[in-house]
């Protein structure tokens, strides 16, 4: 009898550190070292003061941990939070796939095959992994490092052992991606750039969440999100957004981990994603 209540009380003593103690310890630290502090920069003061304002509103009673990145080409307006923190990529690294497919073509001067438009298309509007795989064999780490390298992606780090979706990303690489993908640069040809818009704008309905949520009307929306479960910090749940027309170019990084589900980390992207469409929208 003895015995059991020892045993009972050490799978209450292991429950209550993993699930009570450790939140309650976190949220008992000053808000400064547990949230590092969201940055702004714009032409207009007034926005950037606002972004950072909304954006830390937005995440204050979130849990996990979360990166945030805002480039708006207009006001020439950057916000970020934790911009070097890595995270794994999960589906969201399918875009750097395809776009070191496309320039890797470019400097053999040839367009993609049908094979590779077929493995491209599902990959992106689908999120297919068979395809992604595929893709990824085919490049080697060799020219997906070499892309990376041409990018100025330099915190990114490939996946091992053909693991793709174990990539270390950042907000700060993948908003430099989106911003070759969304502006002329000697990167990314036209073309090139063209295709990989084409494709996120064509992703399945049930997977536009995230980024692109409370986008305003007539702006035109490429997105890709990745979700993956680990052992460790949970859940990570990331959507990379590029937005266009009605005169502006602004893109939206939002990746996080420990999200206790799937949509728990879902519901935190579009929190923080609604209000800087809003703020954009209304300078």
């Amino acid at each position: 009898m003895t015995h059991g209540r020892s045993r009972h009380a050490r799978l209450l003593g292991a429950a209550i550190s993993a699930g009570i103690l450790i939140p309650t310890v976190a949220a008992a630290a000053p808000a400064a070292a547990a949230t590092p502090t969201v940055s702004c920069t714009s032409t207009k003061p007034e926005l950037a003061a606002k972004l950072k304002k909304d954006i830390t509103a937005a995440l204050a009673n979130r849990k996990g941990t979360i990166a945030v990145g805002v480039y708006d080409r207009t006001t020439n307006t950057t916000c970020a939070l934790r911009g070097s923190t890595a995270f794994d990529s999960a589906s969201v690294v399918k875009v750097t796939v395809l776009a070191t497919l496309l320039w890797d073509a470019s400097k053999h001067g040839r367009y993609l095959t049908d094979r590779e438009v077929a493995l491209s298309t599902a990959m992106i509007t689908k999120s297919d992994n068979a395809a992604t795989s595929t893709l990824w064999k085919q490049l080697g780490l060799t020219k997906i490092r070499g892309f990376l390298t041409a990018a100025g992606m330099t915190l990114t780090k490939p996946g091992a052992n053909g693991y793709w979706g174990l990539t270390q990303i950042t907000v700060t690489d993948e908003q430099k991606l989106l911003k070759l993908i969304n502006v002329k640069n000697t990167v990314l040809s036209d073309n090139a750039r063209a295709f990989i818009l084409k494709l996120m704008g064509q992703v399945v309905s049930s997977q536009r969440w995230g980024t692109p949520y409370g986008a305003p009307a007539g702006v035109t929306v490429g997105v890709k999100n990745g979700w993956l479960s680990r052992a460790t910090h949970g859940w990570r749940v990331h959507s990379v957004g590029l937005f266009r027309g009605a005169g502006r170019g602004y893109t939206i990084t939002v990746l996080t981990h420990g999200n206790s589900t799937m949509n728990y980390g879902i519901t935190t992207i579009q929190n923080v994603s609604k209000v800087i469409h809003r703020d954009l929208a209304a300078a």
